[in-house]
């Protein structure tokens, strides 16, 4: 990972310090590619929040706009479906257990063996604050519209395996479950998110600052292996549905629905967000979790017809633990995402497919001077607002993600890919929430 850039605009100045490192591969592919990324994001941190000049930096970035829009929007910052009690007794998990149906029981003696796994009580209860670095390859792998009728279409988009996508670094601070903070830059994008504790919130380069509805969730990546206290307290009171295989690994599966009142607190008038589910997969043999699941299905309202629901799928497998400290920490991982969008109509159904492949360079613990001011959310931030990742009317997708069909491609919906008109879904575009 590089933590400083050559200063283009000064040929003989001092080395840009990057407040997000940026791995190495983005600077010797090739200095065309190098520069335009350092140019990217020279603008974004010179950026003024007029909406002319965002329009105008958005436009800037060229074919990819869409795709990387999609992926910082959807896989960038996602957040768990409900908070996390950080006062959970690690002692209470297995107290009483004998008097609790055997589904609870069962979860409770599971999240026990894993914080054995992870590094025990005394290791998990001397850590107060941690930081991670590292970087992530994303792609939006496969598109298809359509879904069930004649005119079936499917896309096929870059692979990771192939050496495809968008290369970007991200940089992690967390003080507790509700204090956290997140950068992330891909391909020159920025995407920047936090908690203070009484509000999440996000800001990209082509969306103002906005805050989640609800009370404030943590971010998914530290429940990726990275956080084993907020991991423990987040299945503190899930069930244990079973078992099942995973890459020959056997696996005890936990189970935990988001509560009525927490989806009520995350709705608003033109969007219902029906159910989120988290699954937590625990090897057998050595107690530690090594796939996180997650599902989350929502109603967006339209005038005069039945609207559109969005089901959004995030499977993430969590690899190469380590110990930090005495703490065993995931370092590696990938996940594949899928957005489906429905109606009752076959032809209006589409479905897009992303993935993501993540590598954690360091990882340290206890970082002196994280104060309060670390996680204080922007001054535009627009509490109220329902606003989400959205994209230009004007923008169309990468050639790799588009069809030659003579249907054009509204990007004013949620970040899903959309091949249809759907001038009814308009009003409802600015009402979506950081729902991912």
């Amino acid at each position: 990972m590089r933590k400083h850039c050559p200063n283009h605009d000064i040929p003989d100045g001092l080395d840009t310090v990057l407040e997000v490192p940026i791995p190495e591969e983005m600077f010797v592919s090739n200095k065309t590619t190098h520069h335009r990324s350092w140019q990217n994001m020279k603008s974004w941190m010179n950026m003024k929040q007029s909406p002319d000049q965002k329009h105008s930096m958005v436009a800037g970035f060229g074919g990819r706009n869409t795709e990387i829009q999609l992926l910082l929007g959807v896989v960038g910052a996602p957040l768990i479906p409900l908070p996390i009690n950080n006062d959970n007794d690690n002692n209470s998990i297995t107290k009483n257990i004998k008097d609790l149906p055997i589904e609870i029981s069962m979860a409770k003696y599971i999240l026990k063996q894993y914080i054995a796994a992870v590094g025990g009580e005394k290791a998990l209860g001397a850590i107060d604050s941690m930081y991670a670095m590292g970087k992530v390859r994303m792609a939006a792998s496969e598109f298809s519209s359509g879904e069930g009728s004649v005119n079936n279409k499917i896309v096929k988009a870059r692979n990771l395996r192939r050496g495809g996508g968008e290369l970007g670094g991200f940089v992690l601070w967390q003080k507790r479950p509700e204090l956290w903070c997140l950068e992330l830059v891909v391909s020159g994008c920025k995407i920047s998110a936090g908690s203070d504790g009484k509000v999440a919130w996000r800001q990209t380069p082509w969306h103002p600052s906005h805050a989640s509805r609800g009370p404030p969730r943590p971010l998914r990546r530290f429940l990726q292996g990275l956080d084993p206290i907020s991991t423990s307290n987040l299945f503190v009171n899930s069930i244990c549905i079973g078992e099942k295989s995973i890459d020959d690994e056997d696996c005890f599966i936990l189970k935990l629905e988001a509560k009525p009142s927490t989806l009520r607190a995350r709705s608003s008038s033109n969007v219902e967000i029906i159910r989120h589910t988290v699954w937590g997969c625990f090897s057998q043999r050595t107690g530690l979790l090594i796939q996180l699941k997650d599902s989350h299905l929502l109603h967006i309202k339209s005038p005069g017809s039945d609207g559109i629901f969005w089901e959004t799928t995030m499977e993430s497998s969590i690899q190469d633990y380590r110990t930090i400290d005495g703490v065993n920490i995931a370092h590696a991982g990938k996940s594949r995402v899928t957005l489906f969008r429905f109606r009752e109509n076959s032809e209006s159904h589409s479905r897009t497919r992303m993935e993501e492949v993540w590598k954690i360079e360091e990882v340290d613990f206890n970082i002196r001077g994280l104060s309060m001011d670390c996680f204080l959310p922007p001054g535009d931030l627009k509490k109220e607002e329902e606003g989400f990742e959205t994209v230009p009317n004007n923008v169309r997708l990468p050639f790799k993600l588009r069809n030659d069909q003579p249907n054009r491609v509204n990007g004013s919906k949620v970040v899903a890919i959309d091949v249809d008109e759907c001038d009814d879904d308009e009003s409802s575009s600015d009402d979506y929430d950081d729902l991912f």
